[in-house]
């Protein structure tokens, strides 16, 4: 919280002392709302009860620049309504200077296709947009980094709204990680010719992967290589889960693989089949994939069919119960049927279930056909 909030305000912000619940102002704290400020953003109709319970503190400061902010996004292409949810969710964008506001719509718009793709940006990522003018040099110096790694500029742009501490830090502390990513993928048999591809795709999945510390990658892979995992299946397992070895250590593997193996009595060899498939095993916590087994086989699932597909230990008891339930009334014994058409996000599962829908809804005849008759 604190470091969403610090990086969000202007320069000035850094200079005052902290008020209470880690929150920090931009500007001189008065003992009274700032009229000018509330009356602005009436006038923009936003949600100033919104504003008052969870950030009232916004209010209290001067200088601040409501009506700049509104008069940029509408310029931008924002509709009223567009501002007004702008500014109630993140009414600390009134304390920016207009000049570094504008600053951030230049450097943005280097990268962003249009305006109107930078509001949709800011509306899902204002903090990432509002942010302190001391991070400007880092922003630019970074964003000229990726373009000379030949990165698509829509990744650069997701990287620069969802994980923005990424572009305020040195630029140098990203070059380390990219290239322990690259020599990584280099060392575990990827192809030079492929590695543009593949680390694009690994930011796109895990914007936060750069923020991770280079020495967890490398205990990490080498743990998994002591497991017996071969080099082409560490790269299948680096490229496959949003770079989720940066994220785990070798303890909390340790501890969940052998649960797991334990649970499905299968051997290492098995279990290491089995995390290919379903990578998310290394990372789930025990009582996660306690409570997901449980579920599981007492909806009637055999721990054969969960060995087969271990895909379903994605989805929580809530989801497989739903599904069953759904599946059930199209006739689908998922005892002994696939659990195949229980995986995948709910537009997966909807096309598969629609496929059963039409299976039974489907006539046994055309009755638009013509009839064959003798001639």
């Amino acid at each position: 919280m604190w470091r969403l909030i610090a990086t969000s305000l202007c320069q000035r912000c850094q200079r005052v002392k902290a008020l209470p619940l880690n929150l920090r102002p931009c500007a001189t704290l008065s003992s009274a709302e700032n009229q000018q400020t509330v009356e602005a953003l009436y006038d923009l109709s936003v949600d100033i009860q919104k504003v008052r319970k969870l950030k009232g503190w916004v209010l209290y400061q001067s200088p601040a620049y409501a009506k700049e902010v509104g008069n940029l996004l509408q310029d931008m292409g924002a509709s009223g309504s567009i501002v007004a949810r702008i500014l109630a969710a993140h009414p600390e964008a009134v304390l920016c200077h207009p000049e570094q506001m504008q600053a951030q719509r230049e450097l943005w718009m280097s990268v962003c296709p249009n305006q109107k793709e930078l509001v949709g940006i800011i509306e899902k990522f204002p903090a990432s947009f509002f942010t302190s003018s001391s991070h400007n040099d880092n922003q630019r110096n970074n964003i000229a980094y990726f373009q000379r790694l030949n990165i698509n500029k829509r990744i650069i742009t997701k990287l620069m709204a969802s994980a923005p501490q990424s572009f305020s830090r040195l630029v140098e502390q990203n070059e380390v990680m990219v290239r322990t990513l690259q020599q990584a993928y280099q060392e575990l048999g990827g192809e030079e010719a492929n590695m543009k591809i593949w680390f694009q795709k690994l930011l796109s999945q895990n914007p936060f992967v750069l923020l991770k510390a280079p020495e967890v990658l490398r205990e990490n892979l080498l743990f998994l290589r002591d497991k017996g995992f071969s080099a082409a299946e560490l790269l299948r397992l680096l490229s496959k889960l949003r770079g989720f070895v940066t994220e785990l250590n070798p303890d909390t593997m340790r501890c969940t693989m052998a649960y797991s193996q334990d649970t499905m009595c299968c051997s290492e060899a098995e279990l290491r089949d089995i995390i290919l498939n379903c990578p998310a095993l290394l990372y789930y916590p025990e009582a996660i994939l306690a409570e997901r087994f449980e579920g599981l086989l007492g909806a009637g699932i055999s721990m054969s069919q969960i060995r087969e597909t271990p895909t379903v230990l994605e989805l929580t008891p809530q989801i497989v119960n739903h599904r069953i339930q759904l599946l059930r009334a199209h006739r689908y014994d998922i005892k002994t049927g696939s659990l195949e058409v229980l995986n995948g996000t709910k537009k997966d599962f909807e096309m598969s279930y629609g496929k059963l829908q039409l299976r039974r809804e489907r006539p046994l005849f055309n009755p638009v056909a013509p009839l064959k008759t003798d001639d």
